[in-house]
């Protein structure tokens, strides 16, 4: 158990999220999935949270499996061609964690959302929250449009563009 942590998550609060993520910021990040998803035929989700509950702090949850939570529960994985991914932070740790349906992931592996999520936290280590989560959209934007091109032009979208405050 590591106290340090868990007293973190406990004095995060919804306040600290909606300071790191006002509604025009959300409305951009939006904007900025909704554009992204032109050029390609994936779907991108992004899920923020500002702490975990004391339940799964004390179990010693990591961000990582909350976020395989969170793409289940926004049913990420529900897309017919195995292509949405899941674009998570978890505000008190600053940790962003990418999940990506098998279909993708079966593509392009675990080191290439790596390289995305490094390039996200550190934009939010300077503060910098809505450009540190649009360049992430971006980048796994141009991922998806190299492994799953717009072919057509009736895409559906699948999943809602919207960011989910958790």
């Amino acid at each position: 158990m590591n106290i340090k942590r868990i007293i973190k998550h406990l004095s995060i609060s919804q306040a600290t999220l909606r300071r790191a993520f006002p509604r025009d910021a959300l409305n951009n990040i939006e904007r900025a999935i909704a554009e992204a998803e032109q050029t390609h035929a994936g779907q991108i989700r992004f899920a923020v949270e500002h702490a975990l509950d004391l339940s799964p702090l004390l179990r010693g949850q990591t961000a990582r499996e909350r976020a395989i939570e969170v793409f289940s529960n926004l049913h990420v994985w529900d897309t017919e061609h195995n292509n949405g991914v899941l674009i998570y932070l978890l505000l008190a740790d600053h940790d962003v964690e990418i999940v990506a349906d098998r279909g993708v992931h079966g593509k392009l592996g675990q080191a290439v959302w790596e390289q995305v999520c490094q390039e996200m936290e550190a934009a939010f280590r300077r503060g910098n929250f809505e450009q540190g989560v649009i360049a992430g959209v971006r980048g796994v934007g141009a991922h998806l449009a190299q492994h799953y091109p717009q072919v057509g032009v009736d895409k559906i979208n699948e999943l809602p563009d919207q960011a989910v405050m958790l």
